[in-house]
């Protein structure tokens, strides 16, 4: 049998190296999106503005909860990264 020398959009997409960057940008905006589902509680309260070098950057006006936040990063960092299987994502910076 005779393979099909046609890749589909989607293995290009993955295997192609010069996609890498866009498949990164993907993934980075799915994280954005999606951060008010992974945490519905902070829906209002923080606000997710940019990704970074991998540092996910949030916006929140409370500093109480800024610190709390802080407090509980790396936990944070591990249902973003569990939640949307990757891990692209490798800091937390909280600001105004």
């Amino acid at each position: 049998m005779h393979k099909n020398p046609f890749k589909t959009v989607g293995e290009v997409l993955n295997t192609d190296k010069n996609f890498k960057i866009f498949n990164l940008k993907v993934k980075e905006q799915e994280v954005l999106e999606k951060f008010p589902e992974l945490f519905p509680k902070l829906k209002n309260l923080v606000k997710p503005k940019r990704i970074v070098n991998s540092i996910l950057f949030l916006s929140v006006e409370n500093s109480v909860l800024r610190s709390e936040l802080n407090i509980n990063k790396k936990s944070m960092l591990k249902k973003i990264n569990k939640e949307l299987d990757n891990s692209i994502i490798t800091d937390i910076k909280f600001g105004k």
